[in-house]
């Protein structure tokens, strides 16, 4: 898992690093020849992309700063923003160009030339004007002032949709086997805070007074909880246990949890009275009326010698049993509907959290990248997340809280 986490972070950097370099063309060397201005702005670049991976080694000994953090990663939001809009006009321009060969002047037909191809060779043409550098030049700077206009803009409104609130999405459920005492049983669901150098207390805070306000029966947390370990992040992840239902809150890992020291996570969050489910299930309720609610360790552990195991966590229970089963990655539901369990919670997407990553994840997971779908006779609900990932921003797929309200199938 380290091998594939280290490969993975020396293919990104070779990619930014590509990139950077298509920006520091198109927004300086095609705008200024003042080599003054231009070996400033490199540096301002140069400075950007070296930020991101000195940031992660700060914080192998200590939580960077946050105010640091939001910044660098905030400007890699800009970058990729104004880049999106830089190959925008590429892509306008190359049509344009395609279609204009197409409506070049054509021949007569029967092999006689047009009127177009010939008058040149009869008459004599003024000599072809130089191509002006300065009008080249000025439509550089155009172009790279909207570029950089309208990417401010998204990264703006994109940093302000990710660090409000997250909205309440209320989703009714038809669960199959649901005792009619629990009929409206609700549950809030939050997935992919990734509490680290920027999401903190404030957040936290935010976050659980929403999800009070909802008045659920359980609270189920669908992995990604935390990018770093206990001792720089416990203090913060501390605050969820003002998470208030009545019937307590439950945990499954996530693949970042996983990566910031999964064993030692799972000790501490049994000891702010979460009930961590590691390929096992409970049963919510009494003895009049109760559902089975199953855990499952995060399905990538798999490649890394973890222990995803379903048929662990079911065994034991009645298929024809009300039951929810939390899975942090919406993977393995032929499996999932094969054991007869009702409704799948999940993460991991973030529903692609800022465009054009909606698209790819679209492309990716389908109707399994965002909200509720059906695989069989299980349904499935994937949460946008509440939290986000790399640049703080969200363009496209707002966070969420989810509450699940079950009912009678």
């Amino acid at each position: 898992m380290a091998l594939i986490r280290v490969a993975l972070g020396l293919l990104m950097l070779a990619l930014f690093g590509a990139l950077n370099w298509y920006l520091f063309k198109r927004l300086v060397a095609d705008v200024t020849t003042s080599p003054w201005v231009r070996r400033a702005l490199a540096a301002v670049l140069l400075a950007t992309y070296a930020a991101v991976p000195l940031l992660r080694l700060w914080s192998e000994d200590g939580t960077p700063p946050p105010t640091a953090t939001f910044t660098v990663l905030t400007l890699w939001g800009l970058l990729l923003h104004v880049l999106l809009v830089l190959v925008a006009f590429e892509a306008v321009r190359w049509f344009l160009a395609r279609r204009g060969r197409r409506q070049a002047p054509a021949s007569l037909g029967s092999g006689v030339p047009s009127i177009e191809a010939v008058l040149p060779l009869a008459l004599p043409t003024p000599p072809r004007a130089p191509d002006e550098p300065s009008r080249r030049q000025f439509l550089s700077r155009v172009g790279a002032a909207t570029a950089l206009g309208v990417g401010g803009g998204l990264t703006t409104f994109g940093v302000y949709r990710a660090m409000t609130p997250p909205a309440l999405t209320e989703v009714p459920v038809r669960l199959p086997g649901l005792p009619a005492a629990l009929e409206g049983f609700t549950i809030v669901q939050l997935s992919d805070v990734h509490v680290g150098a920027i999401i903190q207390t404030k957040f936290l805070d935010v976050l659980v007074a929403e999800a009070n306000r909802a008045k659920p029966d359980l609270v189920a947390i669908t992995g990604d909880l935390v990018d770093g370990p206990p001792a720089q992040l416990g203090q913060y992840v501390a605050r969820l246990r003002n998470l208030s239902s009545r019937h307590g809150t439950y945990f499954c890992s996530g693949n970042h949890d996983y990566y910031s020291g999964w064993e030692r996570w799972a000790k501490a969050l049994e000891g702010m009275d979460f009930t961590v489910l590691r390929n096992r299930h409970v049963r919510v309720g009494d003895a009049a009326a109760s559902l089975d609610l199953i855990g499952v360790e995060d399905w990538g552990t798999r490649f890394g010698g973890g222990e995803y195991d379903l048929d662990a966590a079911v065994a034991g229970r009645h298929r024809d049993r009300a039951s929810v089963l939390l899975s942090h990655q919406p993977n393995n539901l032929d499996a999932v509907a094969s054991h007869g369990i009702g409704l799948q919670l999940s993460g991991h997407t973030h529903g692609g959290q800022v465009f054009p990553g909606t698209l790819i994840g679209t492309a990716i997971w389908g109707e399994r990248n965002t909200g509720l779908s059906r695989h069989g006779a299980t349904w499935l609900y994937t949460s946008r997340g509440c939290g986000f990932v790399g640049p703080p921003m969200r363009v496209g797929a707002p966070p969420e809280l989810v509450k699940l309200v079950l009912t009678r199938a």
